[in-house]
């Protein structure tokens, strides 16, 4: 693990922080200062920070946060508008956001101070479920793309307008009702299997729909229920077991797909040099029957 991701994984500092200890000479490996931003901490290492040892944490923790509108999912904005930091008690300033939701977006959002859970729940295809209302009614396009999927090369419309990503392709929703219609919007629910950048958003816009309202009400099976805004839970002892067995599946998922890379790498080794062993028996045939054939000449 990098260093300032191992500092702040196991301390209060954020990376941002720990990058200017480090710069400062504030971090040290036993008594050697190290300012090396790329040094990947090993299990053996002992670091310390402004003379304090580094403690790994082992123990996990996640939280839910009912995100307000009007609130970034980032550490620090350089425009100085409020992100959830300022708005989250003080203990969880080195949490990890499992995914974002946008600034004019609301709802679920599960943090954790286990970056490698965080990823793995960020890179799932676990459910995701919002509720949504948009700017028109349904119209045929629009539900079919829902249920067969889509893929623009131009998928600009509904992005941030800074956002680098030109194109995107839309797997199938995992489910959509509508709620409730009139004359000028729609209010639907729908469950999604990815976090892509603004994806509700850019899908809507794609057919000239904008997205008035964005609520995510689930992740994974762990529900907002009747959260209020702006606070937090701690995940339950279900909950928590739950987190466990989907990791204990992947990492026991990565496991077997290492060995069978390696497996068909070592049969692909074995492939080769059983043609080359092949190849060279074939030439040695031929040099055989060609020395017969001198010799009768």
């Amino acid at each position: 693990m990098r260093l300032n991701k191992y500092i702040s994984h196991n301390t209060k500092y954020s990376r941002r922080e720990a990058d200017k200890l480090i710069e400062e000479g504030e971090v040290t490996l036993d008594k050697r200062v190290l300012k090396d931003f790329a040094y990947e901490v090993e299990e053996e290492d002992h670091i310390y920070v402004k003379g304090r040892h580094v403690k790994v944490s082992t123990e996990l923790t996640i939280i839910a946060y009912n995100k307000p509108k009007g609130v970034l999912v980032t550490k620090k904005d350089d425009r100085g508008r409020a992100t959830i930091y300022h708005k989250l008690p003080g203990k969880y300033r080195h949490f990890v956001p499992v995914g974002r939701l946008d600034y004019a977006s609301e709802g679920l959002l599960l943090l954790t101070d286990s970056p490698e859970v965080a990823t793995a729940l960020m890179e799932s295809g676990l459910d995701r479920t919002y509720n949504l209302k948009v700017d028109k009614p349904l119209s045929e396009e629009m539900m079919t793309a829902m249920k067969e999927g889509l893929l623009l090369d131009d998928a600009r419309a509904g992005a941030h307008e800074k956002s680098k990503i030109y194109s995107m392709e839309f797997a199938p929703f995992a489910h959509f009702e509508v709620r409730s219609e009139g004359k000028n919007f729609t209010k639907l629910r729908v469950t999604i299997t990815e976090g892509k950048n603004r994806e509700l958003r850019r899908f809507f816009a794609h057919f000239e729909a904008k997205v008035l309202d964005l609520k995510r009400i689930a992740f994974g099976g762990i529900e907002l229920n009747n959260l209020p805004e702006n606070k937090t839970r701690y995940f339950t002892r279900r909950e928590y077991d739950d987190v466990h067995k989907f990791m204990k599946r992947r990492r026991a998922n990565a496991e077997a797909a290492t060995k069978n890379e390696a497996n068909a790498r070592k049969q692909e080794w074995q492939n080769k040099m059983a043609k080359e062993k092949e190849a060279l028996e074939e030439l040695r045939e031929k040099k055989k029957s060609s020395k017969k054939f001198s010799k009768k000449d």
